[in-house]
């Protein structure tokens, strides 16, 4: 179990380095820092100056050492646009972006597994019909189209939620939520449900499609036979070995709801960190995309860890596979 530990931290370590050594390369290779730093009267030696100062003119290796050593104690630089220290910005717009991830996931899970589990028990009926047919409509249709559809049907015709921001929101310490105000969770609604429709259905047509295949097993006929009720053999038994691989799509589909939040935040006007890196890309605000990206990549990183931590605990074949192969060694 260490050593299984150990391996999987030290790739996570590789990983963060790769995608650190893509951030740094946008300040070394898309504009130039010096000019969103100062303005039009400057004068030649003043530039000179500013760019020996912030070590421009060191070697790639010493920058991007310097740049690591800096993005693990969270400092990024300023921002350009903003003129303000990134790590404050990115600590101001991580709470409405987590929390709007989190709901839309958890809304994902308490809604697509039950719908999974009922369309593969009862694949003929008229309502798993009706569930396959939206899910098709929730894969196919783009995200963007979905929440301008939400918002035209409860926001302009309906008037029953608010069709863009937040809420209002209280401040627990330095972490912010809607979750505790009316207004903060009628604004919530639309855009977590928009986020989280593709990962439901996924979620859905993946619980079905396991739910299946381990209903057709041996050990499922032998319980059968055994005489144990119809509620046991499908939810103590089949639905347990249906959550394996669910555990693992969800881990993955949750560092994608934060990843890809940058489309429902945008449709939404919602204050989070997808919303501030689309207006970074748009003015070219270095500092701040390269924040986003290593906090991304983060996510995935740590996400992906608990996955194949849950996944080795749940699973007994790794543990054995593990096991066989350091008795081997």
């Amino acid at each position: 179990m260490i050593a299984f530990i150990i391996r999987r931290l030290l790739q996570s370590v590789a990983v963060m380095l790769v995608v650190g050594l893509i951030a740094f390369s946008l300040f070394r290779y898309v504009g130039n820092p010096v000019d969103n730093l100062v303005g039009q009267d400057t004068t030649l030696e003043e530039r000179i100056a500013l760019k020996e100062g912030l070590g421009l003119n060191d070697p790639f290796f010493v920058q991007f050492g310097r740049f690591v050593v800096n993005a693990t104690q969270g400092d990024f630089g300023f921002s350009y646009r903003h003129r303000r220290p990134v790590e404050y910005l990115i600590a101001e717009r991580m709470p409405a972006t987590l929390e709007l991830s989190a709901v839309a996931a958890l809304m994902a899970l308490l809604i697509g597994i039950p719908m999974g589990v009922y369309t593969g028990l009862r694949r003929d009926g008229v309502l798993s019909k009706v569930f396959m047919a939206l899910s098709l409509i929730g894969v196919s249709l783009p995200t963007f189209l979905i929440g301008i559809l939400l918002i035209l049907l409860f926001g302009v015709v309906l008037r029953w939620l608010p069709t863009f921001g937040r809420g209002e929101v209280v401040d627990i310490g330095w972490w912010s939520t809607g979750l505790l105000t009316t207004s903060g969770i009628k604004a919530l609604l639309m855009p977590a449900f928009t986020l989280a429709l593709f990962q439901m259905t996924l979620i859905m047509r993946l619980v079905r499609s396991e739910m299946l295949e381990v209903l057709r097993t041996d050990y499922i006929k032998f319980a059968r036979a055994r005489g144990l009720s119809n509620r046991a053999i499908n939810f103590g038994h089949a639905l347990k070995n249906t959550l394996v691989p669910v555990i693992t799509i969800t881990g993955l589909q949750l560092g994608s709801i934060i990843a890809f939040a940058i489309i429902t935040e945008s449709v939404f006007q919602w204050p989070g960190m997808g919303l501030l890196f689309i207006q970074a890309i748009s003015e070219v605000d270095i500092p701040v995309m390269a924040a986003y990206l290593c906090m991304i990549a983060f996510f995935f990183v740590v996400i992906n860890l608990i996955v194949d931590l849950l996944y080795y605990a749940v699973d007994p074949r790794l543990r054995v596979d593990v096991g066989s192969r350091g008795g081997l060694g």
